[in-house]
């Protein structure tokens, strides 16, 4: 892995007010970026648990890791090593494109079209995030509206 490669990282916190606050300033303080954020909280729990993406060296992620177990609300901190990663993208089409290619396409990448209007089309898409990059750059033939990408959701094998 590069010296500031993409990282992946859980945080399991008690879902309280303000605790995404404090994550979230805890990275910018120190001047960290975070590409992705997704929070969600853990079925039948008192727990959240929040995927971040960023990058870093290595240092740069053990510091990280140190200072989120330092915040009173979180339980758990990893980087994912081996893991399942996934992301999902809405994109709204104009009714006059080819809805056979464009649901053809969404089915290649684990979607398909999730609602139709008067005058749109809605696909959803869900897989790998540089997947999605491809699927993204592939539909632009086809003159989408409006593109809504979500975070990274991850687990480990």
């Amino acid at each position: 892995m590069s010296e500031n490669a993409r990282r992946v990282i859980s945080v399991i916190v008690v879902n309280e007010a303000s605790v995404l606050s404090r994550v979230t300033d805890l990275f910018s303080g120190r001047g960290y970026n975070i590409t992705s954020l997704t929070v969600a909280p853990i079925p039948e729990s008192k727990y959240s648990r929040l995927t971040i993406v960023t990058s870093g060296s290595v240092r740069v992620m053990e510091q990280i890791t140190k200072q989120l177990h330092k915040l009173i609300p979180v339980l758990r901190v990893y980087e994912h090593a081996d893991m399942v990663e996934k992301e999902m993208a809405m994109v709204k089409f104009p009714i006059t494109e080819n809805l056979s290619d464009i649901n053809t396409l969404c089915e290649a990448y684990n979607g398909k079209i999730v609602n139709v209007g008067d005058n749109i089309v809605i696909a959803m898409v869900s897989d790998e995030p540089k997947r999605i990059d491809n699927f993204l750059c592939v539909i632009k033939r086809y003159n989408p509206k409006e593109i809504v990408r979500s975070g990274a959701v991850a687990l480990e094998r």
